[in-house]
Protein backbone atom coordinates (compact mmCIF):
# COMPACT_ATOMS: atom_id res chain seq x y z
CA UNK A 1 0.00 0.00 0.00
CA UNK A 2 1.48 3.16 -0.74
CA UNK A 3 1.87 5.86 1.71
CA UNK A 4 -0.77 7.94 -0.12
CA UNK A 5 -3.47 5.55 0.28
CA UNK A 6 -2.54 5.22 3.85
CA UNK A 7 -2.53 8.95 4.81
CA UNK A 8 -4.14 10.59 7.31
CA UNK A 9 -5.32 13.23 5.04
CA UNK A 10 -8.32 12.99 2.79
CA UNK A 11 -11.13 10.11 2.83
CA UNK A 12 -9.61 6.66 2.84
CA UNK A 13 -10.36 4.75 -0.13
CA UNK A 14 -12.89 1.49 0.65
CA UNK A 15 -14.10 1.31 -2.34
CA UNK A 16 -15.11 -1.96 -3.84
CA UNK A 17 -14.01 -1.43 -7.51
CA UNK A 18 -12.28 -4.24 -9.89
CA UNK A 19 -11.00 -2.57 -12.94
CA UNK A 20 -10.13 -5.82 -14.18
CA UNK A 21 -14.01 -6.68 -15.05
CA UNK A 22 -16.08 -5.50 -18.23
CA UNK A 23 -15.79 -5.64 -21.67
CA UNK A 24 -14.26 -2.10 -22.12
CA UNK A 25 -10.55 -1.65 -22.95
CA UNK A 26 -9.40 1.54 -21.23
CA UNK A 27 -8.97 1.77 -16.96
CA UNK A 28 -10.66 4.62 -17.49
CA UNK A 29 -13.38 3.46 -19.25
CA UNK A 30 -13.64 0.24 -16.90
CA UNK A 31 -13.70 2.29 -14.02
CA UNK A 32 -16.43 4.89 -15.31
CA UNK A 33 -18.48 1.79 -16.23
CA UNK A 34 -18.07 -0.25 -12.63
CA UNK A 35 -18.88 3.46 -11.05
CA UNK A 36 -21.56 3.56 -13.21
CA UNK A 37 -23.68 0.43 -12.19
CA UNK A 38 -22.89 0.42 -8.97
CA UNK A 39 -25.24 4.19 -8.85
CA UNK A 40 -27.35 2.34 -11.46
CA UNK A 41 -28.22 -0.72 -8.86
CA UNK A 42 -28.25 1.00 -5.65
CA UNK A 43 -24.83 0.14 -4.26
CA UNK A 44 -23.78 3.42 -4.27
CA UNK A 45 -26.40 5.66 -3.10
CA UNK A 46 -27.27 9.12 -3.74
CA UNK A 47 -24.86 10.90 -1.59
CA UNK A 48 -22.63 8.63 -0.93
CA UNK A 49 -19.16 10.35 -0.90
CA UNK A 50 -16.23 8.63 -3.22
CA UNK A 51 -12.92 8.39 -1.76
CA UNK A 52 -10.42 11.18 -3.85
CA UNK A 53 -8.95 10.84 -6.49
CA UNK A 54 -4.95 10.67 -5.24
CA UNK A 55 -6.69 8.03 -2.49
CA UNK A 56 -8.47 5.82 -5.26
CA UNK A 57 -5.75 5.72 -7.72
CA UNK A 58 -3.18 4.90 -5.12
CA UNK A 59 -5.37 2.32 -4.09
CA UNK A 60 -5.93 0.52 -7.42
CA UNK A 61 -2.17 1.27 -8.51
CA UNK A 62 -3.51 3.06 -11.31
CA UNK A 63 -2.75 6.71 -12.65
CA UNK A 64 -4.49 9.48 -10.80
CA UNK A 65 -5.34 11.57 -13.84
CA UNK A 66 -7.42 8.24 -14.85
CA UNK A 67 -9.62 8.51 -12.09
CA UNK A 68 -9.68 12.13 -12.09
CA UNK A 69 -10.89 12.06 -15.50
CA UNK A 70 -13.58 9.19 -14.80
CA UNK A 71 -14.53 11.37 -12.25
CA UNK A 72 -15.22 13.94 -14.50
CA UNK A 73 -16.55 12.08 -17.27
CA UNK A 74 -19.53 11.02 -14.27
CA UNK A 75 -20.03 14.50 -13.39
CA UNK A 76 -20.99 15.43 -16.74
CA UNK A 77 -23.22 12.76 -17.55
CA UNK A 78 -25.17 13.57 -13.98
CA UNK A 79 -24.00 10.63 -11.99
CA UNK A 80 -21.44 12.60 -9.69
CA UNK A 81 -21.33 15.67 -8.15
CA UNK A 82 -19.16 17.61 -5.99
CA UNK A 83 -19.74 18.89 -2.69
CA UNK A 84 -18.37 22.35 -0.94
CA UNK A 85 -14.67 21.39 0.09
CA UNK A 86 -14.39 18.99 -2.87
CA UNK A 87 -15.94 16.10 -1.87
CA UNK A 88 -17.20 14.01 -4.92
CA UNK A 89 -20.07 12.65 -4.26
CA UNK A 90 -23.15 10.64 -6.00
CA UNK A 91 -25.45 13.24 -7.17
CA UNK A 92 -28.43 13.93 -4.69
CA UNK A 93 -31.11 13.86 -7.17
CA UNK A 94 -31.33 12.76 -10.69
CA UNK A 95 -30.51 14.47 -13.22
CA UNK A 96 -33.85 15.45 -15.69
CA UNK A 97 -31.08 15.84 -18.66
CA UNK A 98 -30.44 12.28 -18.77
CA UNK A 99 -33.97 10.33 -19.06
CA UNK A 100 -32.64 7.04 -19.52
CA UNK A 101 -30.18 6.71 -16.49
CA UNK A 102 -32.91 8.51 -14.44
CA UNK A 103 -35.02 5.32 -15.50
CA UNK A 104 -32.83 3.17 -14.79
CA UNK A 105 -32.14 5.00 -10.75
CA UNK A 106 -36.12 4.97 -10.60
CA UNK A 107 -36.05 1.17 -10.99
CA UNK A 108 -33.19 0.51 -8.52
CA UNK A 109 -35.15 2.85 -5.89
CA UNK A 110 -38.39 1.71 -6.51
CA UNK A 111 -36.88 -2.23 -5.70
CA UNK A 112 -35.22 -0.52 -3.14
CA UNK A 113 -38.67 0.78 -1.27
CA UNK A 114 -40.74 -2.41 -2.27
CA UNK A 115 -40.08 -3.44 0.53
CA UNK A 116 -27.93 -31.21 18.31
CA UNK A 117 -25.61 -29.26 20.72
CA UNK A 118 -21.93 -30.43 21.67
CA UNK A 119 -20.81 -28.85 24.20
CA UNK A 120 -16.53 -29.14 24.77
CA UNK A 121 -15.81 -30.49 28.22
CA UNK A 122 -14.84 -27.83 31.50
CA UNK A 123 -11.20 -28.23 31.17
CA UNK A 124 -9.50 -27.76 34.98
CA UNK A 125 -8.08 -24.70 35.52
CA UNK A 126 -4.80 -23.38 34.68
CA UNK A 127 -1.44 -24.14 37.52
CA UNK A 128 -1.52 -20.73 38.28
CA UNK A 129 -5.15 -19.08 37.95
CA UNK A 130 -6.02 -17.86 35.08
CA UNK A 131 -4.85 -18.29 31.03
CA UNK A 132 -1.81 -15.52 30.83
CA UNK A 133 -2.48 -16.40 26.80
CA UNK A 134 -5.72 -16.21 25.15
CA UNK A 135 -5.48 -17.58 21.21
CA UNK A 136 -9.01 -17.82 20.88
CA UNK A 137 -10.78 -16.86 17.71
CA UNK A 138 -12.50 -14.35 15.96
CA UNK A 139 -11.65 -11.37 18.69
CA UNK A 140 -10.22 -8.25 17.56
CA UNK A 141 -7.79 -6.65 19.88
CA UNK A 142 -9.51 -4.60 22.87
CA UNK A 143 -6.27 -2.51 22.95
CA UNK A 144 -7.03 -0.56 19.63
CA UNK A 145 -10.51 0.33 20.29
CA UNK A 146 -10.37 4.07 19.44
CA UNK A 147 -11.31 5.28 22.71
CA UNK A 148 -10.93 9.03 22.59
CA UNK A 149 -12.59 9.00 18.64
CA UNK A 150 -15.52 7.53 20.06
CA UNK A 151 -15.84 9.54 23.34
CA UNK A 152 -15.68 12.99 20.67
CA UNK A 153 -18.59 11.72 18.62
CA UNK A 154 -20.13 10.10 21.84
CA UNK A 155 -20.66 13.59 23.33
CA UNK A 156 -21.38 14.78 20.64
CA UNK A 157 -24.02 12.69 19.64
CA UNK A 158 -25.15 13.24 23.37
CA UNK A 159 -25.01 16.98 22.89
CA UNK A 160 -26.87 17.26 19.94
CA UNK A 161 -29.89 14.85 20.68
CA UNK A 162 -33.28 16.34 21.29
CA UNK A 163 -35.07 15.83 24.55
CA UNK A 164 -37.97 14.90 22.46
CA UNK A 165 -35.85 11.52 21.03
CA UNK A 166 -35.32 10.59 24.97
CA UNK A 167 -38.03 7.65 24.39
CA UNK A 168 -38.00 4.25 22.95
CA UNK A 169 -36.22 4.28 19.91
CA UNK A 170 -37.55 3.54 16.29
CA UNK A 171 -37.71 -0.43 15.72
CA UNK A 172 -35.40 -0.18 12.57
CA UNK A 173 -32.94 1.70 14.61
CA UNK A 174 -31.57 5.27 14.22
CA UNK A 175 -32.02 7.08 10.49
CA UNK A 176 -28.80 8.52 10.50
CA UNK A 177 -26.90 5.70 11.17
CA UNK A 178 -28.98 3.46 8.65
CA UNK A 179 -28.38 6.13 6.03
CA UNK A 180 -24.60 6.28 7.15
CA UNK A 181 -24.43 2.25 6.39
CA UNK A 182 -26.17 2.18 3.74
CA UNK A 183 -23.92 4.58 2.03
CA UNK A 184 -20.93 2.63 3.40
CA UNK A 185 -22.17 -0.39 3.04
CA UNK A 186 -22.70 0.11 -0.93
CA UNK A 187 -19.36 1.98 -1.35
CA UNK A 188 -17.39 -0.72 0.49
CA UNK A 189 -19.30 -4.17 0.46
CA UNK A 190 -20.89 -3.57 -2.67
CA UNK A 191 -24.49 -4.18 -0.99
CA UNK A 192 -27.55 -2.87 -2.70
CA UNK A 193 -30.56 -1.41 -0.14
CA UNK A 194 -31.45 1.40 1.01
CA UNK A 195 -32.30 2.95 4.90
CA UNK A 196 -35.79 1.86 4.74
CA UNK A 197 -34.49 -1.80 4.82
CA UNK A 198 -32.12 -1.47 6.91
CA UNK A 199 -32.73 -2.85 10.56
CA UNK A 200 -29.92 -2.27 13.68
CA UNK A 201 -29.97 -5.12 15.71
CA UNK A 202 -27.56 -5.81 18.64
CA UNK A 203 -25.06 -7.98 16.60
CA UNK A 204 -25.09 -10.66 14.10
CA UNK A 205 -26.95 -13.38 16.34
CA UNK A 206 -29.74 -11.31 17.03
CA UNK A 207 -29.93 -10.56 13.54
CA UNK A 208 -29.86 -14.24 12.67
CA UNK A 209 -32.40 -15.73 14.99
CA UNK A 210 -34.92 -12.64 13.79
CA UNK A 211 -34.62 -13.48 10.81
CA UNK A 212 -35.09 -17.65 11.75
CA UNK A 213 -38.04 -16.56 13.41
CA UNK A 214 -39.44 -14.43 10.89
CA UNK A 215 -39.05 -16.97 8.24
CA UNK A 216 -40.69 -19.72 10.42
CA UNK A 217 -43.68 -17.60 10.67
CA UNK A 218 -43.88 -17.73 6.95
CA UNK A 219 -43.76 -21.55 7.11
CA UNK A 220 -40.14 -22.56 7.02
CA UNK A 221 -39.03 -25.40 8.57
CA UNK A 222 -35.50 -26.43 7.89
CA UNK A 223 -32.74 -24.21 6.93
CA UNK A 224 -29.42 -25.21 5.73
CA UNK A 225 -26.06 -24.22 6.90
CA UNK A 226 -22.18 -24.45 5.96
CA UNK A 227 -20.59 -27.93 7.97
CA UNK A 228 -18.66 -26.43 9.74
CA UNK A 229 -19.71 -23.27 10.46
CA UNK A 230 -19.51 -21.55 13.91
CA UNK A 231 -20.97 -23.58 16.31
CA UNK A 232 -23.46 -21.35 18.43
CA UNK A 233 -24.86 -20.15 14.82
CA UNK A 234 -26.15 -23.45 14.63
CA UNK A 235 -27.36 -23.44 18.11
CA UNK A 236 -28.81 -20.35 17.79
CA UNK A 237 -30.81 -21.13 15.08
CA UNK A 238 -31.44 -25.02 16.40
CA UNK A 239 -33.35 -22.64 19.26
CA UNK A 240 -35.70 -20.48 16.92
CA UNK A 241 -37.45 -23.89 16.21
CA UNK A 242 -35.74 -24.23 12.46
CA UNK A 243 -33.96 -27.35 11.48
CA UNK A 244 -30.37 -26.88 10.81
CA UNK A 245 -29.35 -29.22 7.73
CA UNK A 246 -25.50 -29.21 7.14
CA UNK A 247 -24.30 -29.06 4.17
CA UNK A 248 -20.32 -29.56 3.63
CA UNK A 249 -17.80 -26.97 2.62
CA UNK A 250 -14.66 -27.53 0.36
CA UNK A 251 -12.04 -25.06 -0.69
CA UNK A 252 -14.53 -23.42 -2.99
CA UNK A 253 -17.44 -22.93 0.12
CA UNK A 254 -20.46 -24.07 -0.09
CA UNK A 255 -21.59 -26.20 -3.09
CA UNK A 256 -25.15 -25.24 -3.68
CA UNK A 257 -25.70 -28.80 -5.81
CA UNK A 258 -25.19 -30.29 -2.10
CA UNK A 259 -27.99 -27.90 -1.46
CA UNK A 260 -31.35 -30.31 -0.04
CA UNK A 261 -34.88 -29.87 -1.97
CA UNK A 262 -36.74 -29.29 1.37
CA UNK A 263 -34.96 -26.40 2.71
CA UNK A 264 -36.26 -22.70 2.83
CA UNK A 265 -33.71 -21.05 3.49
CA UNK A 266 -29.38 -21.68 3.42
CA UNK A 267 -26.73 -19.72 5.95
CA UNK A 268 -23.55 -18.88 4.29
CA UNK A 269 -20.47 -16.85 5.04
CA UNK A 270 -18.96 -16.26 2.20
CA UNK A 271 -15.98 -13.65 2.35
CA UNK A 272 -14.99 -16.49 5.20
CA UNK A 273 -16.56 -19.12 6.29
CA UNK A 274 -15.65 -19.95 9.79
CA UNK A 275 -13.67 -21.34 11.08
CA UNK A 276 -12.12 -22.90 7.72
CA UNK A 277 -11.89 -19.51 6.22
CA UNK A 278 -12.52 -21.04 2.58
CA UNK A 279 -14.32 -18.03 0.12
CA UNK A 280 -17.04 -18.94 -1.50
CA UNK A 281 -15.86 -19.36 -5.19
CA UNK A 282 -17.56 -17.13 -8.26
CA UNK A 283 -19.07 -19.37 -9.97
CA UNK A 284 -21.13 -21.16 -6.83
CA UNK A 285 -21.81 -17.47 -5.48
CA UNK A 286 -23.96 -17.34 -9.10
CA UNK A 287 -25.26 -20.63 -8.41
CA UNK A 288 -26.47 -19.67 -5.16
CA UNK A 289 -27.99 -16.79 -6.04
CA UNK A 290 -29.75 -19.07 -9.21
CA UNK A 291 -30.92 -21.52 -6.95
CA UNK A 292 -32.39 -19.15 -4.37
CA UNK A 293 -34.42 -18.04 -7.30
CA UNK A 294 -35.66 -20.91 -9.00
CA UNK A 295 -36.72 -22.45 -5.41
CA UNK A 296 -37.95 -18.92 -3.61
CA UNK A 297 -35.53 -19.49 -0.72
CA UNK A 298 -33.67 -16.82 1.27
CA UNK A 299 -29.84 -16.74 1.42
CA UNK A 300 -28.91 -15.88 4.79
CA UNK A 301 -25.22 -13.94 4.22
CA UNK A 302 -22.80 -13.88 7.25
CA UNK A 303 -20.29 -11.37 6.03
CA UNK A 304 -17.93 -12.12 8.38
CA UNK A 305 -13.81 -11.03 8.46
CA UNK A 306 -14.67 -9.12 4.93
CA UNK A 307 -12.89 -6.01 6.39
CA UNK A 308 -9.85 -7.74 6.99
CA UNK A 309 -8.20 -9.01 3.93
CA UNK A 310 -4.52 -9.23 3.30
CA UNK A 311 -3.12 -11.50 0.53
CA UNK A 312 -6.05 -11.06 -1.94
CA UNK A 313 -8.82 -7.93 -3.66
CA UNK A 314 -11.72 -7.71 -1.73
CA UNK A 315 -14.73 -10.12 -2.13
CA UNK A 316 -18.23 -8.27 -3.05
CA UNK A 317 -20.83 -8.83 -0.42
CA UNK A 318 -23.00 -11.84 -2.26
CA UNK A 319 -26.44 -9.62 -1.64
CA UNK A 320 -25.24 -7.26 -4.32
CA UNK A 321 -26.04 -9.76 -7.01
CA UNK A 322 -29.88 -10.23 -5.57
CA UNK A 323 -31.10 -8.00 -2.69
CA UNK A 324 -34.34 -9.75 -2.69
CA UNK A 325 -33.19 -13.31 -2.30
CA UNK A 326 -30.55 -12.73 0.53
CA UNK A 327 -30.97 -11.32 4.08
CA UNK A 328 -27.55 -9.33 4.80
CA UNK A 329 -26.05 -9.48 8.32
CA UNK A 330 -22.78 -7.37 9.63
CA UNK A 331 -21.91 -6.41 12.89
CA UNK A 332 -19.29 -4.25 14.55
CA UNK A 333 -18.53 -6.72 16.87
CA UNK A 334 -15.05 -8.23 14.82
CA UNK A 335 -14.02 -4.99 13.46
CA UNK A 336 -14.36 -2.60 16.39
CA UNK A 337 -15.15 -4.74 19.28
CA UNK A 338 -17.78 -6.93 20.75
CA UNK A 339 -18.63 -5.05 23.38
CA UNK A 340 -20.48 -2.56 21.58
CA UNK A 341 -23.20 -4.96 20.53
CA UNK A 342 -24.52 -2.97 17.43
CA UNK A 343 -25.40 -4.90 14.16
CA UNK A 344 -27.34 -4.47 10.59
CA UNK A 345 -29.81 -6.24 8.58
CA UNK A 346 -30.40 -5.35 5.25
CA UNK A 347 -33.58 -7.57 4.54
CA UNK A 348 -35.68 -8.12 0.98
CA UNK A 349 -38.38 -5.99 1.14
CA UNK A 350 -41.12 -8.78 1.86
CA UNK A 351 -39.41 -9.76 5.34
CA UNK A 352 -39.08 -5.76 6.38
CA UNK A 353 -42.26 -5.86 8.86
CA UNK A 354 -41.20 -9.26 9.85
CA UNK A 355 -38.53 -8.15 11.13
CA UNK A 356 -39.71 -5.12 12.76
CA UNK A 357 -42.85 -7.12 14.43
CA UNK A 358 -39.68 -9.80 15.84
CA UNK A 359 -37.13 -7.05 16.83
CA UNK A 360 -40.12 -5.19 19.07
CA UNK A 361 -40.80 -8.29 20.94
CA UNK A 362 -37.26 -9.32 21.77
CA UNK A 363 -36.08 -5.86 22.98
CA UNK A 364 -38.11 -2.99 21.82
CA UNK A 365 -34.98 -1.66 20.29
CA UNK A 366 -31.66 -1.12 20.39
CA UNK A 367 -29.53 1.55 22.48
CA UNK A 368 -29.65 5.06 20.73
CA UNK A 369 -26.74 6.39 21.85
CA UNK A 370 -24.27 3.67 20.29
CA UNK A 371 -26.38 4.05 17.09
CA UNK A 372 -25.73 7.96 16.70
CA UNK A 373 -21.87 7.80 17.42
CA UNK A 374 -21.41 4.97 14.86
CA UNK A 375 -23.15 7.34 12.25
CA UNK A 376 -20.99 9.86 13.27
CA UNK A 377 -17.95 7.32 13.45
CA UNK A 378 -18.59 6.46 9.94
CA UNK A 379 -20.36 9.75 8.43
CA UNK A 380 -16.62 11.35 9.22
CA UNK A 381 -14.34 8.62 7.85
CA UNK A 382 -13.24 7.40 11.24
CA UNK A 383 -14.46 4.15 10.87
CA UNK A 384 -12.70 3.65 7.25
CA UNK A 385 -9.43 5.31 8.63
CA UNK A 386 -9.76 3.00 12.08
CA UNK A 387 -9.76 -0.07 9.88
CA UNK A 388 -6.90 1.20 7.77
CA UNK A 389 -4.85 1.56 10.97
CA UNK A 390 -5.44 -1.55 12.12
CA UNK A 391 -5.06 -4.08 9.27
CA UNK A 392 -1.41 -3.47 9.05
CA UNK A 393 -1.36 -4.87 12.86
CA UNK A 394 -3.66 -7.65 12.27
CA UNK A 395 -1.45 -8.76 9.01
CA UNK A 396 1.82 -8.78 11.03
CA UNK A 397 -0.16 -10.71 13.88
CA UNK A 398 -1.07 -12.93 11.48
CA UNK A 399 2.51 -13.64 10.17
CA UNK A 400 3.52 -14.04 13.15
CA UNK A 401 1.20 -17.18 13.89
CA UNK A 402 2.40 -18.58 10.54
CA UNK A 403 6.27 -17.77 11.89
CA UNK A 404 5.38 -19.37 14.89
CA UNK A 405 3.57 -22.60 13.67
CA UNK A 406 6.53 -23.59 11.41
CA UNK A 407 8.73 -23.61 13.61
CA UNK A 408 7.31 -24.76 16.74
CA UNK A 409 4.29 -26.88 15.12
CA UNK A 410 5.70 -27.97 11.96
CA UNK A 411 3.68 -30.97 11.50
CA UNK A 412 0.36 -28.81 11.79
CA UNK A 413 -1.66 -26.92 8.75
CA UNK A 414 -3.58 -24.52 8.63
CA UNK A 415 -6.11 -22.58 6.36
CA UNK A 416 -7.54 -19.22 6.29
CA UNK A 417 -4.95 -17.01 6.20
CA UNK A 418 -5.66 -14.74 3.53
CA UNK A 419 -8.39 -13.06 5.95
CA UNK A 420 -9.69 -12.53 9.95
CA UNK A 421 -8.60 -12.92 12.65
CA UNK A 422 -7.45 -16.70 13.44
CA UNK A 423 -6.22 -19.60 11.55
CA UNK A 424 -7.78 -23.15 11.45
CA UNK A 425 -4.87 -25.79 12.38
CA UNK A 426 -5.10 -29.06 11.05
CA UNK A 427 -3.12 -31.06 13.96
CA UNK A 428 -1.56 -34.56 13.46
CA UNK A 429 -3.65 -37.80 13.21
CA UNK A 430 -4.06 -38.90 16.12
CA UNK A 431 -4.33 -36.41 18.16
CA UNK A 432 -6.62 -35.84 21.08
CA UNK A 433 -7.99 -31.69 20.32
CA UNK A 434 -9.92 -32.17 23.80
CA UNK A 435 -6.60 -33.40 25.61
CA UNK A 436 -4.19 -30.91 23.74
CA UNK A 437 -6.43 -27.91 25.00
CA UNK A 438 -6.65 -28.82 28.61
CA UNK A 439 -2.79 -29.65 28.52
CA UNK A 440 -2.80 -26.10 26.94
CA UNK A 441 -5.14 -24.30 29.50
CA UNK A 442 -3.21 -26.16 32.87
CA UNK A 443 0.23 -24.10 31.42
CA UNK A 444 -2.02 -21.13 30.93
CA UNK A 445 -2.75 -20.90 27.53
CA UNK A 446 -6.14 -20.36 25.88
CA UNK A 447 -7.39 -22.33 22.39
CA UNK A 448 -10.45 -22.98 20.96
CA UNK A 449 -11.35 -26.53 20.64
CA UNK A 450 -12.02 -27.18 16.28
CA UNK A 451 -14.40 -30.35 16.47
CA UNK A 452 -17.39 -28.48 18.21
CA UNK A 453 -18.11 -26.39 14.79
CA UNK A 454 -19.10 -29.59 13.20
CA UNK A 455 -22.29 -30.71 12.54
CA UNK A 456 -21.21 -34.17 14.05
CA UNK A 457 -18.44 -33.57 16.42
CA UNK A 458 -17.15 -37.08 16.93
CA UNK A 459 -16.49 -37.48 13.08
CA UNK A 460 -14.05 -33.95 12.56
CA UNK A 461 -10.62 -34.26 12.05
CA UNK A 462 -8.68 -33.08 15.14
CA UNK A 463 -7.86 -29.65 14.99
CA UNK A 464 -8.00 -26.22 16.67
CA UNK A 465 -8.75 -22.21 15.77
CA UNK A 466 -5.95 -20.15 16.78
CA UNK A 467 -7.16 -17.01 17.00
CA UNK A 468 -4.31 -13.70 16.94
CA UNK A 469 -6.43 -10.85 16.64
CA UNK A 470 -6.75 -9.61 20.51
CA UNK A 471 -2.50 -11.04 21.70
CA UNK A 472 0.80 -9.35 21.22
CA UNK A 473 3.50 -11.05 18.45
CA UNK A 474 5.46 -11.75 21.43
CA UNK A 475 2.51 -13.46 23.14
CA UNK A 476 1.54 -15.40 19.68
CA UNK A 477 5.23 -16.87 19.97
CA UNK A 478 5.41 -17.86 23.40
CA UNK A 479 1.81 -19.43 23.32
CA UNK A 480 2.41 -21.62 20.54
CA UNK A 481 5.61 -22.65 21.72
CA UNK A 482 3.89 -23.83 25.20
CA UNK A 483 0.82 -25.12 23.31
CA UNK A 484 4.36 -27.28 21.14
CA UNK A 485 5.08 -28.46 24.46
CA UNK A 486 1.53 -29.56 25.50
CA UNK A 487 1.07 -31.79 22.47
CA UNK A 488 4.54 -33.43 22.99
CA UNK A 489 2.20 -34.49 26.79
CA UNK A 490 -0.79 -35.57 24.79
CA UNK A 491 0.90 -38.39 22.26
Amino acid sequence: MSKQANSGDGYPADLLVDVRAGNVRGLRERLESVLRAAVQDGRLVPGAALPPSRTLAAELAISRSVVAEAYANLKADGYLEARRGGVTRVRAEPDPDQPARCAALDGARNENQNRHRYEPPRRPRPAEGSPRIQLFGGLPDPALFPRAKWLQHYRAAWAQLPDRELTYPDMFGAPGLRVALAAYLGRVRGVATAAERLLICSGFTQGLTLTCRALLRTGARRIAMEDPCFGHHRQAVALTGLEPVPVPVDPLGLDPAQLPADVHAVLVAPAHSYPTGYTLGADRRHALIAWARRTGAIVIEDDYDAEFRYDRQPIGAIQGLAPQQVVYIGSASKTVTPALRLGWVAAPSDLVDALEREKLYDDMGSTLLDQLTFARFIDCGDFSRYLRRVRPVYRSRRDATIQALARHLPESRWVGEAAGLHLHVMLPDGVSELELGAAAYQRGVLVEDGAWHWAHPGQAPPSIVLGYGSTSEPAIWRGIEILADALQTTR
